[in-house]
């Protein structure tokens, strides 16, 4: 089983989605309660952590540990807080711009790289960043396969970055479990 947390509209072949009212992060009753039957072998969360304090996002990083099957995996994608982007910066940054019908208006933490592994290393998981600006601002990328989690706000799939321009990035991490990890083909 995938399950896509705090899915709201998406949607993907082969993924169950989900919504905070039925798999709260925060509340492991809704994780006893979705996956008493089976472990789901992959989570993905798209802009989903930085609604949360840094101290909610480890015990969410924690249950999704502990329900997680053996050598699954999470992907996750937030807001990249080394994106030298002052209009993207704006955007996602704790309480967004204002607008409270805005998404961003809830942001509760902004991350770096840095701090994203760190709550998922101390939840468990061996992390690998797949997509990343370091603390020069500068962008990293790592190749990783759509199949295994699809991130919109990404280099290949946001329509605001171009070839020679970077509008939208996110960090973007896959956090692994222990045991066997399958991922599609490349």
């Amino acid at each position: 089983m995938k399950v896509i947390i705090g899915a709201g509209n998406t949607r993907f072949d082969g993924w169950v989605s989900t919504q905070e009212n039925e798999l709260n992060l925060l509340e492991r009753k809704t994780f006893e309660s979705m996956f008493k039957d089976e472990k789901p072998t992959a989570f993905l969360a798209e802009h989903v952590w930085e609604h949360m304090t840094l101290e909610d996002g480890l015990i969410a990083a924690k249950n999704c540990y502990d329900f997680l099957a053996d050598g699954g995996y999470i992907r996750i994608a937030v807001p990249d807080k080394n994106f030298r982007n002052d209009w993207y910066q704006n955007m996602v940054k704790i309480g967004g711009n204002g607008d409270p019908t805005h998404p961003a208006f809830t942001h509760k933490i902004v991350y770096d790289y840095k701090m994203l592994c760190s709550v998922f290393e101390q939840a468990g998981f061996y992390v690998e960043l797949l997509e990343y600006c370091d603390e020069n601002g500068d962008f990293h990328y790592k190749y990783w396969n759509e199949n295994d989690g699809r991130i919109g706000r990404s280099l290949r799939f946001d329509t605001r970055n171009s070839p020679t321009k970077l509008g939208m990035v996110s960090i973007i991490i896959d956090a692994k479990k222990e045991g066997k990890i399958e991922f599609a083909s490349k």
